[in-house]
């Protein structure tokens, strides 16, 4: 037995139930063979497609190494202070071993002033030979803790160094047409986000230094009561970031209907 029965259609603008082969809405007049009523019946009958769109990745990164350059030569000048201490015997050096010369010197030039002078230098000489002098015992104590101090700075600086690079590596920034994410932390790991439509202005920072190894900073002022001013340290390719966000953002304002007042 064939269906007689008219086969029947939501309506994509009004959602009321039309004849299939309909090409106009009797409820909201709306014609069903525009362009308009196709791009709204192709993403009801794909959202996954349109959530996609929505949320595409445009730019993503990690700040570059080269942001540590200050911390990395100042580790390296630690560590040259550090190898000195270990190879260098400073016990051993002229200014620390007794003088017996000077000693002697004094006291000849005391005995020809004064009669009770000579007791005084020979008093004043013995102390500075003392005080100048190491005894073994101080040298091997010198020896043995130079060479502690030593290792110990280098591995104290080489372990600060590898968490810093740890750290900032940890660091990821991604940008979609909507938003901006961040996420950060070594032991505590945060994400954060900002609505695109809340970024108000945006610079882009590049020194001599970070336009030779091609990395640069580019800051955001936002209306985002957390993260009022907004910094990507040292990326690459921070002229594509530059671009790509402002154009996002002024997407995001026509979007949304806002309007940003200076």
């Amino acid at each position: 037995m064939e269906d007689n029965q008219p086969q029947t259609k939501p309506c994509p603008f009004c959602a009321e139930t039309i004849q299939a082969p309909a090409i106009k809405c009797r409820y909201c007049g709306e014609f069903l063979n525009t362009e308009k009523s196709k791009k709204i019946t192709s993403s009801d009958s794909d959202p996954e497609s349109d959530e996609t769109e929505e949320d595409s990745v445009l730019f993503e990164a990690r700040p570059s190494l080269w942001a540590l350059t200050g911390s990395i030569i100042r580790a390296m000048f630690l560590i040259v202070v550090a190898a000195f201490l270990i190879t260098y015997p400073i016990e051993e050096m002229s200014i620390l071993q007794p003088d017996e010369t000077i000693t002697a010197a004094d006291l000849a030039q005391a005995a020809q002033s004064t009669a009770e002078t000579p007791l005084e230098s020979e008093t004043t000489s013995t102390d500075k030979k003392q005080w100048l002098g190491l005894t073994e015992k101080h040298a091997v104590l010198i020896r043995k803790y130079r060479a502690f101090t030593g290792a110990a700075i280098i591995i104290t600086v080489l372990l600060i160094l590898i968490l810093k690079i740890i750290k900032l590596k940890m660091t990821y920034y991604e940008i979609t047409t909507d938003r901006i994410e961040w996420s950060r932390g070594l032991f505590d790991r945060r994400v954060d986000n900002i609505d695109m439509f809340r970024v108000v202005d945006l610079k882009m920072r590049r020194s001599f230094f970070d336009c030779i190894v091609g990395i640069g900073s580019v800051g955001l002022i936002t209306t985002d009561k957390t993260d009022p001013e907004f910094i990507f340290q040292k990326i690459r390719h921070p002229r594509q970031l530059y671009d790509i966000i402002k154009e996002a953002s002024l997407d995001a304002d026509r979007k949304s209907g806002v309007i940003h007042l200076e």
